[in-house]
């Protein structure tokens, strides 16, 4: 019995060996496979004041595996437009400058800001930290500008002013009129904030306009954009950034409406006069980009609205 024991595992074991000697290629390459597949990404659900547009700059993607730059903006895009705290995705080997474009990217606060301005002021960020370790995970740590409570806030008095402003009978115009001359009549331009005095008012938040009467283009700029959210109407920010001496940073809406693009700058619709007097024009409402030229030529040149059309390409 022990010798036909022996000889059962003896002929069990050669046919194992020979087995294995056979499929020797298909069991290295799966075993090659399990080593070198890429880490799953966890995908968080996205907070209720996700937009899920996507625009000529930045679009939405489900497809985290980045493989050029652009991929690499829609993910950063659409990690903050989702309103995702920490997000992980990572470096396929095929892209070799994977990582040194995140690095180049996410150091680029001025790029950083322009695709903040495609998502919701409740969605737009305050910081975004990247960890990038050896193996090509990319961490992003996403801190934003609104918290819990202001949000609670902000979207409890947008509902109170829409029910008392806003009727049916309105056309789109309209609505949007009304919100453009409420803010205005019910706000003023924070001077100090801008003049780099230091100012105790919230005017770069919604918070300003909204409950302190205080705005700069930001505040003014965000409390428009959650009304347009609110009322159902596409949009996004535009933002010029400083270049020279003679330009300063500016930031206004864009609305999507029959069928085209708008400008409205509730800031420039509100002008500072040297009297103290207050002023509601409509100057910079709803016009479209050949208006926006011919409103800021003058006896003073207005640069502000010099955009990047590269950026905000739907003008084009």
């Amino acid at each position: 019995m022990n010798n036909k024991s022996t000889i059962f595992t003896a002929l069990i074991c050669s046919l194992i060996i020979l087995s294995i000697i056979i499929n020797i290629n298909r069991i290295s390459d799966y075993l090659s496979s399990l080593l070198e597949s890429e880490p799953k990404v966890v995908v968080p659900n996205k907070n209720i004041y996700a937009l899920n547009e996507s625009f000529m700059y930045v679009q939405t993607t489900n497809d985290f595996k980045p493989l050029s730059i652009q991929d690499l903006k829609n993910i950063i895009y659409t990690a903050i437009d989702s309103g995702y705290k920490k997000f992980t995705f990572y470096c396929p080997k095929e892209y070799v400058k994977c990582v040194d474009d995140v690095t180049k990217l996410t150091k680029d606060q001025e790029t950083l800001t322009h695709i903040n301005n495609f998502v919701s002021p409740f969605n737009s960020f305050s910081n975004v930290k990247t960890t990038i370790n050896d193996s090509g995970e990319i961490s992003l740590d996403i801190s934003y500008l609104y918290t819990e409570n202001e949000i609670k806030k902000i979207n409890d008095k947008i509902d109170e002013i829409i029910k008392n402003v806003i009727t049916n009978e309105m056309d789109d115009y309209e609505k949007i009129k009304t919100i453009h001359d409420y803010l205005i009549n019910n706000s003023k331009y924070d001077i100090e904030r801008n003049d780099g005095k230091g100012s105790v008012y919230n005017s770069y938040k919604a918070i300003g306009p909204l409950f302190e009467g205080y705005a700069t283009c930001n505040g003014y700029t965000d409390t428009m954009a959650i009304f347009l959210n609110k009322l159902g109407y596409k949009n996004f920010k535009i933002a010029t950034t400083p270049d020279n001496d003679n330009l300063t940073g500016h930031i206004w809406n864009a609305v999507y409406l029959n069928d085209k693009w708008l400008h409205l700058d509730v800031t420039w619709d509100d002008p500072v006069s040297e009297s103290g007097q207050d002023y509601l024009l409509h100057k910079y409402f709803l016009i479209t980009d050949e208006e926006l030229k011919k409103a800021d030529e003058g006896k003073v040149v207005v640069t502000e609205h010099n955009y990047l059309k590269k950026i905000y390409s739907e003008f084009n």
